[in-house]
């Protein structure tokens, strides 16, 4: 399954430029964003990409340093055609995308575990994003603080007007870089296996295990104030947010 996964998630996506076409309300279909592994599941809407992105929470950014692959687990928000991402400006990634280095930028929302009548017929049902950009830096402090009150807010709808906002120290540590969706495509699987029906002869169980991001109980800071009750939107946490 691990193989199959790693098919249907990464090599369904072709690199290289070729022509783009654009349609309405859909991204350009680029010979680096186009899907070619099972086509059918593929698509360029530009709501359903949003949708992904927006419930998502942490993305994966591949980039080559010095002749090496990298791929860095980071999170993000979307702010209307554009993701933003932050980390610390002595961080390799930061470094890297912030010089106008290409990069590709995944995410992906697991919805179920499909159980096959064949060992290799197993997969995942499941929603992914694939988005291919360049970064641009954000210099200003005032923008700067936009963005960060963004994450604060894309974690849990206004969080940001109850805790302390960064300190001009925090602001000068911390590399901001926007990343305009201009090349990007989404991959999608559901239902059950594809086997053929002469295979479900056999004694094993076939179908499809879903899968949800449920949160669990709050667990409260113990150097908290103890007085103060788990907020209504945390304690019923929900995404997207």
């Amino acid at each position: 399954m691990g193989l199959a996964l790693a098919q249907g998630l990464i090599a369904g996506y072709a690199f290289g430029m070729g022509d783009i076409t654009k349609e309405h309300g859909e991204f350009p279909r680029t010979e680096r964003t186009r899907v070619t592994r099972k086509p059918d599941r593929g698509s360029y809407d530009r709501e359903l990409i949003y949708s992904i992105l927006d419930q998502a929470f942490v993305c994966t950014v591949g980039f080559i340093v010095d002749d090496l692959p990298y791929v860095v687990p980071t999170n993000y928000v979307r702010v209307g055609d554009k993701l933003f991402l932050h980390g610390s400006t002595a961080s390799r990634l930061m470094r890297t995308l912030s010089s106008g280095a290409p990069f590709c930028l995944s995410v992906t929302l697991l919805d179920g575990i499909v159980f096959s009548p064949t060992a290799t017929g197993h997969s995942v049902n499941y929603r992914s994003v694939v988005v291919m950009g360049k970064a641009e830096v954000i210099e200003s402090p005032e923008a700067k603080l936009a963005a960060m009150r963004d994450f604060v807010d894309y974690v849990l709808r206004g969080r940001w007007a109850t805790v302390r906002p960064p300190s001009e120290q925090e602001l000068k540590g911390t590399m901001v870089l926007a990343v305009p969706l201009v090349e990007a495509s989404a991959k999608v699987r559901t239902g059950f296996a594809v086997d053929d029906n002469k295979e479900y002869n056999g004694s094993a169980w076939t179908g499809v295990l879903p899968f949800k991001w449920t949160p669990g109980e709050p667990l409260a800071d113990p150097r908290g104030k103890p007085d103060i009750a788990v907020p209504a939107n945390i304690a019923h946490y929900t995404r997207p947010q």
